[in-house]
């Protein structure tokens, strides 16, 4: 189908402003544009916000947790469910400031506590950084799940592109490292192979707000030497999906990474794992995020906020 007409403002008004491309910036100064755009969608209100520490190896984290208006949506008597949240930006752009909107958004829609995480970033942390300060996150959340006020048996990851892979990466670690049990992934267009060889790629390589350019200048500075089909950074590649968490993946027709992420929900499903993928039309990656301007990423929350709740 066509753009969607709200996409196709998006698109024009950037294109207005004649920005530089990420790809051509270094990642400081690629960080603090993407910053700026990511202002374009307040904060929503919640309940509660604090700002927690997480100690990993060498250093440490900063996360923000969000509670919901109105207590537990799901409908639970008990404690609420959590939700671990890693934000997008190629692993390279991104931080809190540009995630707490989506991450504040689906707390109040799924009833969840939300754990928003800020992993350290490539290329000082290409790698997989990112990816162990991620499962160590999850690991803490669920050894502070007490403290949180949430219940911890009922655990959730989910992110955006970047942080979509994250997602994906640590619940094969988890299965793999025994542990903690994870019910849901929530992945919002994952990039999941990084050798970028299907079809959307190519087809939806410039205009569409995520370019190929773009794409690959974020896997160059994140893999450094590691192999891309290296199963933990390209969960594709993983020769066995089978015992993950039920998924929702989410894609956008106008995307790049349009194709593997349904290959991916795919390829889980041929693993035994209850999976759906849903592809939302006319859209451009990161339309989710932009559920104050956009239609379909109010719709697109709804959903993640149904499966969520279904799930915990």
């Amino acid at each position: 189908m066509p753009l969607d007409p709200q996409a196709q403002v998006l698109l024009d008004g950037l294109a207005a402003l004649d920005s530089p491309v990420l790809a051509s910036l270094s990642p400081p100064e690629a960080r603090e544009l993407f910053r700026g755009m990511a202002a374009l969608t307040p904060v929503p209100e919640t309940a509660r916000t604090e700002e927690r520490v997480i100690p990993v190896d060498g250093g440490e984290l900063t996360a923000h947790v969000f509670w919901p208006l109105g207590g537990d949506a799901s409908g639970a008597p008990d404690a609420p469910p959590v939700l671990v949240y890693f934000h997008g930006g190629g692993w390279i752009v991104g931080d809190l400031s540009t995630s707490d909107s989506s991450a504040a958004e689906l707390c109040n829609l799924s009833g969840c506590v939300v754990v928003n995480v800020d992993y350290r970033l490539a290329p000082e942390h290409a790698f997989p950084g990112p990816l162990e300060d991620a499962y160590a996150a999850v690991r803490w959340v669920v050894d502070n799940g007490e403290s949180l006020g949430a219940d911890p048996t009922r655990l959730a990851v989910g992110g955006d592109s970047a942080g979509a892979n994250l997602s994906t990466a640590v619940c094969l670690l988890a299965r793999d490292r025994n542990g903690p049990d994870i019910r849901f992934q929530l992945l919002l267009y994952p990039p999941v192979d990084g050798r970028r060889s299907y079809p959307s790629f190519r087809e939806n390589a410039e205009g569409y707000f995520l370019t190929a350019e773009t794409m690959d200048w974020f896997w160059g500075h994140y893999l450094g030497d590691t192999d891309p089909e290296d199963p933990l950074a390209s969960p594709l590649y993983a020769s066995d999906l089978a015992g993950l968490p039920p998924a929702l993946v989410v894609t956008a027709e106008f995307d790049p990474l349009r194709d593997e992420g349904e290959a991916y929900a795919e390829r889980l499903r041929q693993a035994g794992v209850i999976a759906h993928a849903s592809r939302y039309d006319g859209q451009v990656h990161g339309f989710a995020g932009m559920f104050n301007i956009f239609d379909a990423g109010r719709k697109a929350m709804d959903e993640a906020a149904r499966a969520l709740r279904a799930a915990l």
